[in-house]
């Protein structure tokens, strides 16, 4: 495996951080994960637009321009020889001193991972994943923007934790005001009758790719899209439950809180959306 890091490419084995960069040490820094589909990266414009807004959010000085970066993630995914898979794409502050300081961070460390990833199973697009609402509430938006995708994942990670440890295979995560959020790692959509709804990105949804992907299709299939306030209420009583991300793709939801939700499985409108969006990543995508 060859992995791109700060301007050289090098085996994995060989592909060092410094242990006092801050992206190590302060989970200081921001990523993307995108996804590469027969031989094309998927949006990959979208996820590098994503990438330098939530490093201009924090300060962060990339050092590259978007072409620099197309062409470093595009010659990784090359070297590497894969039809379909996974990239990780991580710009840390860099290394420096052991203060909080960033002022101590001259240059940034750039690296980018291209490998095969399976997330769930086949069977649970069939079956859906079953869901908890935990305790744990989605940062708040005036401490750390929920909107933005940085290294600082411990929010979703405990919400993670608390669901596995319940034996639930994904997180429902709610705002300080008690609205839903998202999943710990995913995207939430709901559709009540010819309505496809989705929490809105203000209270605590990060603004995913393939939410964005879902909310542009769903018209096609006749359903009218929205984003707002949803509440537990809403999600129990929904006709149909499903996730987006990028490593997820779309997968229904078939149980929230032990709560059936519609008929327990994969419902017939999010077997479309699967199919419809699986067409989408042949159709688009950046060939290398």
């Amino acid at each position: 495996m060859q992995i791109y890091i700060n301007g050289e490419y090098c085996e994995k084995e060989n592909a060092k951080v410094s242990v006092f960069d801050h992206g190590l040490l302060y989970g200081d820094g921001v990523f993307e994960g995108i996804r590469i589909y027969h031989r094309k990266v998927f949006r990959l414009t979208q996820h590098l637009a994503r990438l330098f807004r939530s490093a201009r959010y924090i300060n962060l000085a990339i050092g590259k321009t978007p072409e620099e970066m197309t062409e470093i993630v595009l010659e990784t995914c090359r070297r590497n020889g894969l039809d379909d898979g996974y990239i990780r794409l991580v710009v840390t502050r860099g290394a420096g001193t052991l203060g909080l300081s960033p002022k101590s961070c001259p240059k940034p460390t750039i690296f980018v991972i291209a490998d095969k990833l399976a997330i769930y199973p086949p069977e649970y697009y069939e079956k859906g994943l079953a869901l908890l609402t935990v305790s744990t509430r989605r940062n708040i938006i005036d401490a750390l923007d929920p909107q933005l995708k940085t290294l600082n994942y411990l929010n979703n990670i405990l919400a993670s934790i608390e669901a596995s440890r319940s034996g639930f295979e994904e997180a429902l995560m709610l705002n300080k005001e008690g609205y839903v959020a998202e999943a710990a790692a995913d995207n939430l959509f709901l559709i009540r009758g010819t309505r496809l709804i989705t929490p809105a990105t203000h209270l605590g949804a990060l603004p995913g790719i393939t939410r964005e992907a879902i909310l542009e299709i769903a018209p096609e299939l006749g359903l009218s899209p929205s984003e707002g306030f949803i509440t537990l209420s809403d999600v129990y009583n929904a006709d149909e439950c499903f996730l987006t991300g990028t490593a997820a793709e779309v997968i229904p939801v078939s149980e929230v809180d032990s709560r059936p939700i519609g008929t327990g499985k994969a419902g017939p409108m999010t077997k479309r959306i699967i199919e419809r969006f699986r067409a989408l990543t042949e159709a688009e995508g950046t060939g290398f």
